[in-house]
């Protein structure tokens, strides 16, 4: 890690329960990260249901990650849980955050409606990122469609598990909050 950074700017990934927020974490930091996987057991069974697949662990605080912008500049993501009993540490982490990445799964587009109005709620920026789950079973415009999502929000595509396909979200996500700034600029 340098030791001169001293501008540290933050960005939240969210979604619902299993979709892939700590495989993005890892896959892109440049620290190991920490995180807070647990052994999912007997006692969440009916709680945490993971939907599909076989996941074994989850998410019971946050994932923390970091990548260094240049010498003076570092990129600090948090990984927030998406079981809903977690729910209430989403807007402490929002505290200072520039902009968010919702993460979805689209075999359970619905699990990612409480993360978007949430962070419609705080009027944060960000992007949708369907992570491919093998091949996709909707377009992108399906997803922006079935999230009722504003024109100008981002939608792209992204493997969680692949560093330059999480690289590439994250770069979208900035690319949104230029453009914003620009049209606050312009606004009087």
């Amino acid at each position: 890690m340098r030791a001169t950074a001293d501008t540290g700017l933050k960005i939240v990934i969210v979604g619902g329960f299993g979709v892939g927020k700590t495989t993005m974490v890892r896959s892109v930091s440049e620290i190991r990260p920490l995180n807070t996987e647990e052994t999912m057991t007997r006692a969440g069974v009916g709680i945490d249901e993971p939907g599909v697949g076989t996941k074994t662990t989850t998410t019971v605080a946050f994932d923390f990650g970091r990548i260094s912008l240049d010498e003076r500049n570092v990129l600090y993501l948090f990984g927030a849980p998406g079981q809903e009993r977690f729910w209430f540490l989403w807007d402490r982490l929002f505290s200072g955050t520039l902009g968010a990445v919702v993460l979805v799964d689209t075999r359970r587009l619905a699990d990612s409606w409480y993360a978007i109005d949430r962070l419609e709620h705080h009027g944060m920026p960000f992007v949708v990122a369907r992570n491919n789950f093998g091949e996709p079973a909707h377009s992108l415009q399906q997803v922006r469609d079935a999230l009722s999502l504003a024109d100008d929000v981002p939608v792209v595509d992204c493997d969680a598990r692949d560093r330059a396909s999480s690289k590439a979200v994250l770069i979208a996500l900035v690319n949104h909050l230029y453009t914003l700034s620009l049209a606050r600029e312009k606004t009087p």
